[in-house]
């Protein structure tokens, strides 16, 4: 009951702030079409333009958006969107702390195992429904994806028994992709945990006969469902939100990234480090080393170098590892290092997925002046064939990141 209450306030609160109309019709396709399209090629967008209000520490989010819409004005509707990512991060961190209290409902298991073969925690589930929800009442979205769901879904999402099927929203402007609590598995320990966030302009080839069904539909529905099928390079935007000791939401819109923290005592995102710049040299590597023996060995060969000290800085690293994706780059992204997941003898691809981790941490990572590259090739400029595609990722300081790149060429 709690729960429920706690998704539908969410679902009033973002309907009323942010819906300037009513939802359109929506087509069902079935998701068999979805592996058969060849994706959107990669194409390059503009960066938008930031003046000095969006560099002043203490405005917030919402000022923040007002503001990059008026310099912008074809980026009016992400501003929308990022009003109701807003609302579910806060919803969200709120589940996260009370989640330790007895009386919570959304610690353990939920019974059910998600497309990748894992365990669903009960908050992976609430989560995900959470940022369905919210995004969807924005009015401003055609296609989502989310590490929780099978295939890309419908906005609502309510028939579980009818999940493999996919319902697109005719003429919206942008696709979402989203992991919704990265690093749940931590969250009973109170690790820091977070959510990815990815957005993809909506293809303007995509177009749909809301009077079409059946079979005839097919070839248009593909054409839409292959949206999310895009490599990190078309991003407009990315953004992460950090459950910790604070709550903060990194995002980036091509422009540098800012960093807002959650003011409780107002209800506000603020910002607290506007245009972060990682450090180009650093001392500090994030790897689960436990697979080291496993790992190419290029990779073995630079994380022993940086141990011992031999590595090109000639200094010995720190080694700082959480097991949280979204709280591993954070710390980089501040401090400096890098962080990685690289394919092992048992994972070749790695454990992270290209679409919904993988890219939008790369696009972050990149507009702070990092790099991000599989050791062969730069994650950004990879194209995912299926939603829940794995890619090994290394990513921060540019000349340390470098010196792995250099290894692989090496090999």
């Amino acid at each position: 009951m709690k729960i429920s209450l706690v998704v539908s306030l969410l679902v009033c609160t973002a309907s009323h702030a942010f819906v300037s109309q009513s939802p359109r019709p929506f087509v069902r396709a079935s998701s068999q079409v979805f592996a058969t399209v060849e994706a959107p090629v990669a194409r390059k967008t503009k960066a938008p333009v930031f003046d000095e209000v969006c560099e002043t520490t203490g405005v917030t989010l919402s000022r923040f958006m007002n503001e990059v819409a008026m310099l912008n004005p074809e980026l009016k509707e992400l501003a929308i969107l990022f009003g109701a990512i807003d609302t579910a991060c806060k919803a969200i961190t709120n589940l996260v702390k009370r989640s330790q209290l007895p009386s919570s409902e959304t610690l353990g298991y939920q019974g059910e195992v998600n497309v990748q073969g894992e365990d669903q925690k009960k908050l992976d589930v609430i989560t995900n429904d959470l940022l369905k929800r919210a995004l969807r009442f924005t009015g401003r979205l055609g296609v989502l994806a989310s590490e929780e769901e099978d295939v890309p879904v419908d906005l609502i999402g309510n028939d579980k028994s009818d999940s493999r099927d996919i319902l697109i929203e005719e003429g919206e402007k942008y696709v979402a992709v989203f992991d919704p609590l990265d690093g749940s598995s931590n969250v009973d320990a109170g690790i820091p945990t977070g959510t990815i966030i990815g957005i993809y302009e909506h293809d303007e080839n995509c177009v749909v006969d809301p009077d079409c069904i059946g079979d005839d539909c097919s070839e248009q529905e593909a054409q839409c469902l292959a949206n999310t099928l895009q490599p990190g390079t078309n991003l407009v935007a990315a953004a992460y939100c950090l459950y910790s000791s604070s709550t903060i939401l990194a995002l980036t819109l091509g422009n540098g990234v800012y960093m807002f923290t959650l003011d409780e005592t107002i209800g506000e995102f603020v910002l607290s480090k506007p245009n972060v710049k990682i450090p180009d040299d650093a001392t500090i590597y994030s790897f689960n080393e436990a697979n080291l023996e496993m790992w190419d060995a290029p990779m073995r060969k630079c994380v022993e170098s940086w141990r011992m000290g031999t590595g090109k800085s000639g200094k010995t690293f720190s080694s700082r590892y959480i097991g949280s994706m979204v709280g591993d780059v954070h710390r980089t992204l501040l401090y400096g290092g890098v962080f990685g997941y690289p394919g092992d003898t048992k994972n070749p691809n790695g454990k992270l997925r290209l679409l919904y981790e993988g890219a939008p941490m790369s696009f972050i990572m990149e507009q702070a002046g990092g790099i991000s590259t599989t050791g062969k090739k730069r994650v950004m400029e990879i194209t995912p064939e299926v939603v829940h595609q794995r890619v090994p990722v290394i990513m921060g300081s540019k000349n340390v990141v470098q010196e792995v790149i250099d290894a692989y060429a090496a090999e």
